[in-house]
């Protein structure tokens, strides 16, 4: 029975306790045993804002171990696997601790501040013999998975064009500090730009054309161009100014030889050329639930994290570092080493 410890307990903190507590339920051999925050007394009462809803408005831990303080976690648990849903930066000096104490680690996006601690990371767990996990879940999310598929089978040819498009409201705190989130274009925009490596391998070069509206934030609103050898057209823009009543939205539109894959956020659509356009079935599981699900049964039976390996993760970052250096050359193209 794997033992587990969670860092944090904001929104994806509450989002990961929430697949935690299903996956238990389901017969998964591992126990949430203790969650560390600095402010969990006044969290565990009170509702976490976030792009999707979490299971619970006010959370009952009082089976759990709760902690203020990770280093009084460390010496009081035994655990196998730490979830860090903590800010961003402080992603990477908690995962190389944990890491080098031999507990295995899945860690929320962006894998760190900057590419160059991302590495150390991949290093670290490499030289541990520890599995990182970086949650990148749209590779896991059903209507970006049935795009993957698209793209490797091949089965309306060749990638013609792609657009890829996410927004919601401006979240609060420590986000609105370019320097501890990286702005719209790491925190948010990322997403995109991961899935477009993972389906698509890194382009060339990018171009970025930014827009800061809130002070102090960095970009928050972006527009990228990534360019292939090939000649295919792809594009993904990103806004957290969106007020009044939008919500969150993401989705794609994909254009291939032979038809076009689009997604609204909850719906596959797919447009052969020389047919009917059909709705196929996915998974009702969201990605977050299916990550964790993927990164505990690679632990539990000694697996390689293969579908988002730590090494790929760390590659993302580095081309969001790109998006970021063009955008502030006001769409510059910057090339990738």
């Amino acid at each position: 029975m794997l033992k587990i410890g969670l860092i944090g307990f904001g929104f994806m903190g509450r989002m990961h306790f929430d697949n935690y507590v299903r996956l238990m339920e389901e017969g998964c051999p591992v126990t949430l045993t203790a969650i560390c925050d600095p402010r969990i007394e006044e969290l565990k009462d009170g509702k976490a804002g976030g792009n999707m809803t979490t299971a619970r408005e006010v959370y009952d831990l009082s089976a759990y171990n709760l902690y203020t303080d990770l280093e009084e976690m460390l010496a009081n648990e035994q655990l196998d696997v730490i979830d860090i849903a903590a800010p961003t930066y402080l992603h990477a000096e908690m995962a190389c601790s944990l890491l080098e104490r031999g507990i295995h680690v899945f860690c929320e996006k962006p894998m760190a501040r900057h590419s160059v601690d991302a590495w150390k990371m991949v290093e670290t767990a490499k030289r541990n013999g520890r599995k990182l996990m970086i949650g990148q879940c749209l590779r896991f999310w059903p209507g970006y998975e049935y795009l993957k598929d698209v793209v490797d089978s091949g089965k309306f040819g060749q990638t013609t064009e792609g657009y890829f498009y996410r927004g919601s409201g401006a979240p609060k705190e420590w986000f609105l500090d370019e320097k501890l989130s990286g702005g719209c274009i790491m925190d948010m925009h990322i997403h995109d730009t991961d899935m477009i490596n993972y389906l698509f391998g890194k382009p060339e070069k990018v171009s970025t054309l930014g827009r800061n509206v809130l002070p102090g934030s960095g970009y928050d609103i972006a527009s990228t161009h990534y360019y292939y050898k090939d000649g295919k057209v792809i594009n993904a823009q990103v806004d957290w100014t969106l007020k009044g009543d939008f919500g969150f939205y993401m989705g794609y539109r994909v254009n291939f030889e032979r038809g076009n894959v689009v997604f609204d956020g909850s719906r596959v659509k797919v447009n052969p050329n020389d047919g009917p356009g059909f709705t196929p079935e996915i998974s009702p599981d969201a990605g977050y639930y299916r990550e964790l699900d993927y990164f505990l049964d690679a632990v539990i039976h000694d697996k390689p994290v293969a579908v988002c390996t730590p090494e790929s993760a760390a590659e993302s970052l580095e081309l969001v570092e790109a998006e970021i250096e063009s955008a502030d050359a006001q769409g510059e193209w910057v090339k990738l080493v």
